[in-house]
C-alpha cells in the first residue's frame, strides 16, 4: 500500500473516532465503548500501522539530533506517512483520556466538546486547556470531601 494510500485511511478512522468521541456524552449507553474504541482499539491499531510504516521505509537516513536530521528523516514519504501516525495515534489517545477525566468529574459535555475539537486540531493546546479548566474548575468548586473536582 502506497504512503498516500495509508495517510488517507489513517485520515478517515482517526476522523471516525473523533467524531464518536465527541458525540459520546459521558451518561449515553455508548459512551463507555466509544470511548474505549476511540481511545484504546484504534490508537492501537494505528501504532501497528506506524510500526509497520517504519519497518518498510526507514532507511536509516535522518535522526532526532538536529531540526536537518528530522528533516532528512521526514523526507521520505513514508517515514513521513508514520510521524503523522503517531501524531493521530497519541492525540486520539489523550483525547480518550480528557473525555474520561472529563465524564469522571461530572463536566457537562458542551465543557468537553470544545477540548475534544482543541486536542483534535492542535493536540498539545487540547491538553493545555484540559488543564486549565480543570485547575480553574477545582478553584471556582470548594470541596466538601477533601478532594477537588
Amino acid at each position: 500500500m502506497s504512503p498516500d494510500t495509508v495517510f488517507s485511511l489513517c485520515n478517515a478512522l482517526a476522523l471516525l473516532a473523533w467524531i464518536a468521541l465527541i458525540a459520546s456524552p459521558a451518561h449515553a449507553p455508548w459512551s463507555a465503548r466509544a470511548r474505549w474504541l476511540s481511545g484504546r482499539a484504534v490508537p492501537v491499531l494505528l501504532s501497528a500501522v506506524y510500526a509497520l510504516m517504519l519497518l518498510t521505509h526507514w532507511r536509516g537516513e535522518g535522526g532526532f539530533g538536529s531540526p536537518a536530521e528530522v528533516r532528512a528523516l521526514f523526507d521520505v514519504p513514508g517515514v513521513l506517512v508514520a510521524g503523522w501516525v503517531h501524531y493521530l495515534a497519541f492525540d486520539l489517545f489523550v483525547g480518550s483520556w480528557i473525555a474520561a477525566e472529563a465524564a469522571r468529574l461530572g463536566w457537562p459535555h458542551a465543557l468537553l466538546v470544545p477540548l475534544l475539537v482543541l486536542c483534535f486540531l492542535f493536540g498539545p493546546l487540547g491538553v493545555l486547556a484540559f488543564a486549565l479548566v480543570r485547575s480553574v474548575r477545582r478553584s471556582a468548586v470548594p470541596s466538601t470531601t477533601g478532594v477537588a473536582p
